[in-house]
């Protein structure tokens, strides 16, 4: 699971690249919670994650509320497909408090 970091102007943005699920749910966290406790403002970059399950909104979660607790913002950006879907289907599109762009679906035909 690919995860590439660069901090410019004393913000850090990390994108997490593939799966955010049960099987990378642990691999994911190290990096991310010792981004969150490196004091600086992190903008999480989710364009790139190829399916979300219940794990990885476990960890999103609870990095918002680590977020919440240290006053280190943290922000997502780039939603995917695969996270915009979970996030509706979870009703938490306004938990994060970031704007998502939601794809324009088709509209239903009448019959």
């Amino acid at each position: 699971m690919p995860i590439t970091h660069e901090t410019l102007d004393g913000k850090t943005r990390m994108c997490i690249d593939g799966e955010m699920t049960i099987y990378t749910a642990a691999e994911l966290a190290t990096p991310l919670f010792s981004q969150l406790h490196a004091a600086e403002p992190l903008d999480l970059d989710l364009s790139l994650v190829s399916e979300l399950d219940s794990a990885g909104l476990q960890l999103l979660m609870a990095a918002k509320r680590e977020s919440q607790r240290t006053g280190i913002p943290l922000s997502l950006s780039g939603h995917s497909q695969a996270v915009i879907e979970v996030f509706e289907l979870c009703d938490l599109s306004g938990y994060f408090g970031d704007p998502l762009v939601f794809s324009a679906r088709p509209a239903a035909q009448d019959f």
